[in-house]
C-alpha cells in the first residue's frame, strides 16, 4: 500500500511540475493547479522525497474528477453550440444560394423586354429596335429616291408633253390657215369659173 502511495506521490509531482510549467506557459491558475500547490507545501520530506498525506491526495484526486468532468461537460456544451452554429452556417449558405438565385431570376425577368411574345433582353431588345430603324431610314431613303426619279421622269415627260402641244397646236394653226386659205383659193376659184366673165 505504501508502495502505491509513493508511486501515486511520484505521478502527482510530476503531474504537478509538468503543469507548473504549462501554467507558466499560459499563467492561468485553476482549482487544481491550487490544490497541487496546497499539497506539495503541506507535503513533508523524507530522504528526498515528498511525502503526501492520503487524504488530501484522494480530495485532489475528487476534485481533479470533478474538475475534468466540468471540463467534459463544457466540451460537449461547445461541441453541441459549435454543431449548432454550423447548422446555422449551413442553413444561412441554404438561403443565401436560394436568394441569390431568386435574386438572378428577378434580374433577368426585370432586363426582360416582351415583344410580340418572345422575351428579348434589353440589350438585344435596343440592337432589334435599331436595326428595325435602320431599315426603315434605308426604306425611306430608297422611296425618295424613287420618288425624286419618278418624279424628275415625270417633270420630263410633262415637258415633253407641253412641248408636243404647244408644237400640235402650231401644227393646228399652221394647218387651219393652210386650209383657210386653200379654202379661199377654193371659193375663188368656184367664184371664177361661175363668173366666167369677170
Amino acid at each position: 500500500m505504501s508502495n502505491k502511495i509513493y508511486i501515486v506521490a511520484a505521478f502527482v509531482i510530476a503531474s504537478v511540475f509538468q503543469m507548473n510549467a504549462q501554467t507558466d506557459s499560459l499563467q492561468t491558475d485553476t482549482p487544481i493547479q491550487d490544490e497541487f500547490t496546497s499539497l506539495i507545501k503541506e507535503s513533508n520530506n523524507y530522504q528526498g522525497y515528498k511525502v503526501v498525506d492520503y487524504d488530501k491526495l484522494i480530495e485532489l484526486r475528487n476534485t481533479t474528477r470533478s474538475y475534468i468532468t466540468e471540463l467534459k461537460e463544457e466540451i460537449v456544451v461547445q461541441k453541441n453550440t459549435v454543431d449548432q452554429q454550423n447548422d446555422e452556417i449551413q442553413q444561412l449558405k441554404a438561403d443565401l444560394d436560394s436568394t441569390q438565385q431568386e435574386l438572378q431570376r428577378v434580374t433577368e425577368e426585370k432586363d426582360a423586354l416582351m415583344f410580340l411574345g418572345m422575351p428579348f433582353s434589353k440589350g438585344g431588345y435596343k440592337a432589334m429596335m435599331w436595326g428595325i430603324v435602320g431599315a426603315l431610314v434605308v426604306i425611306l431613303l430608297i422611296i425618295f429616291f424613287r420618288y425624286k426619279s419618278s418624279h424628275a421622269a415625270t417633270k420630263d415627260a410633262q415637258q415633253k408633253l407641253d412641248e408636243t402641244e404647244k408644237e400640235f397646236d402650231t401644227y393646228r394653226s399652221k394647218a387651219l390657215e393652210k386650209e383657210q386659205r386653200l379654202g379661199r383659193m377654193l371659193q375663188d376659184e368656184r367664184n371664177k369659173s361661175n363668173n366666167p366673165n369677170t
